[in-house]
């Protein structure tokens, strides 16, 4: 287990964690009318009659959020809900142009799924673990409230207002900030992978509610918890649990008692600070929507929306260490971004044409290439590197020259640079710039003889079983040549020489 253990006066407590997280579906179109969607634009110019609750305006469903969330529930294994309804949550907000937000409370379109997280050393978790999705259901954004227009008023912008939201409800069982973090990556990585949501969490199109409570060890009884809105990073997710944890273990043993609350994170200090009392269902007067039908989904839909999943993250990581033969680490990495696999499977595809080799045997090289050698060139080069230059076909050219033993991995790394600088063919930049290893025998052979002859002692000690020595006489080869001879055909001429 990775439990988040606090350690108290009176004992040691646990945390338990539940997330709400709210994923805005991708979509051009809001969920009950056709304004746009799209991020950055000026204040209230994607706003229609019905996001402005027009009177008489009569909201119609969006088709596609609708299909984005059926998707986004087959590819967490959750129960699909054929009939689903929508309901108005009534509250009053100056955002919220209706006086209620269409939501769905009681017939959620998907029900109880799951999602895996990975086994982090490093992070804290030991082994795999299953969380519990409860439900997911579709609603409509609010507007956006904007305090620093005016010294003395504050601005409503209601582009946001109608935009169609995922809210994607996890079982309590995370028991840390790790497990928290690991959970929110997870699942914004299934979601960019299905398409439905682009997980920019800084733009706000992915947010956290969080919820913390906790209680003393081996206690079956859950603690009072506090949800705190709005959390947009996986950073930040974890510290407020952190903070939240801890305060309320400070509270309870100091006699008080947690507080049924909705909380905001403070950036700048990370702490939480109350912002109003947690209300319950019935506080919001939920009842159906008068102006919508229900939800009734056709077996035609439900067959489309699962032929157009992808392969999905644990799916594409399995395949890549059983089929290609990648490590854990490289296929968990690998897997982890939609950008990356995808780079990785598109230059993989190019060097195996080019080499002439299968996949599976290229594809360790083109992973370490993808993870470790192209972005350390790219960081060190900083703004001076033009990733125009950088097309699969000229990677490919390297790595092709570096499997034929052309080139070393130090001289892959000053290609590609030169790449990036300057563009070029990376087969004529090796030679222009004398960048090709030296597999000519006889010049490697002089050189070697002439080292051995130089230095009998060192021969003498190693053929009397200082074996260490083999690594000095290797070094001294590739000084000579400076560094340019190939190491394979220096190993095998040298062990011909010592014997």
């Amino acid at each position: 287990m990775s439990k988040y253990i606090v350690q108290g006066q009176t004992g040691d407590w646990e945390v338990v964690i539940g997330l709400e997280v709210h994923a805005q579906v991708t979509s051009k179109s809001k969920l009950f009318s056709g304004a746009a969607t799209e991020f950055g634009a000026e204040p209230n110019s994607q706003v229609s009659l019905v996001d402005a609750a027009m009177p008489g305006m009569l909201p119609v469903p969006n088709a596609e959020c609708i299909r984005q969330a059926v998707r986004t529930g087959m590819a967490i294994e959750a129960e699909i809900h054929k009939w689903s309804r929508f309901d108005r949550k009534n509250y009053f907000y100056a955002d919220l142009p209706q006086g209620y937000q269409i939501s769905q409370l009681y017939h959620p379109i998907v029900g109880e799924g799951q999602l895996v997280i990975d086994a982090d050393d490093k992070g804290g978790i030991p082994e795999d673990k299953v969380i519990g999705i409860e439900r997911i259901h579709v609603e409509q954004d609010a507007g956006k409230l904007m305090h620093d227009q005016h010294p003395t008023m504050s601005y409503v912008d209601l582009n946001r207002s109608g935009v169609a939201l995922m809210e994607i409800v996890s079982k309590p069982d995370m028991t840390s900030p790790a497990e928290a973090g690991a959970y929110v990556r997870k699942l914004r990585s299934i979601l960019r992978y299905v398409g439905s949501c682009d997980g920019n969490m800084e733009e706000g199109s992915m947010r956290a509610d969080v919820n913390v409570s906790v209680r003393k060890v081996g206690d079956p009884e859950l603690g009072t918890r506090t949800e705190t809105k709005n959390v947009n990073s996986v950073r930040f997710v974890m510290q407020v649990i952190e903070y939240e944890a801890n305060r309320q273990v400070d509270v309870l043993e100091s006699g008080g008692s947690v507080d049924q609350e909705t909380r905001l994170f403070d950036v700048a200090t990370g702490t939480t600070r109350t912002m109003r009392s947690k209300e319950d269902a019935h506080d919001y007067r939920y009842f159906p929507d008068p102006d919508l039908l229900p939800v009734v989904l056709e077996d035609d839909f439900l067959t489309e929306c699962r032929a157009s999943l992808p392969e999905l993250p644990d799916a594409k990581r399995a395949r890549y260490e059983g089929e290609l033969g990648l490590t854990a680490y490289n296929a968990r990495e690998l897997t982890a971004e939609v950008e990356t696999f995808a780079r990785f499977e598109t230059l993989l595809g190019v060097v195996a044409a080019k080499i002439g080799k299968p996949e599976a045997k290229v594809a360790t090289q083109v992973a370490n290439w993808t993870l470790s050698v192209a972005p350390g060139v790219v960081k060190g080069l900083g703004d001076e590197a033009n990733l125009a230059n950088s097309t699969p076909e000229a990677q490919a050219a390297i790595l092709s020259m570096q499997d034929k033993g052309e080139i070393s991995g130090s001289q892959a790394k000053e290609i590609y640079e030169i790449v990036l600088k300057e563009g070029g063919e990376p087969e004529a930049i090796a030679d222009a710039k004398g960048l090709k290893q030296v597999s000519d025998t006889g010049a490697i052979e002089a050189a070697i003889d002439e080292i051995l002859a130089n230095n009998e002692d060192k021969v003498e000690q190693y053929k009397g079983g200082k074996d260490k020595l083999f690594g000095f006489f290797v070094g001294q080869t590739m000084k000579a040549m400076q560094g340019k001879a190939n190491p394979g055909v220096v190993n095998q001429i040298l062990k011909d020489k010592l014997g």
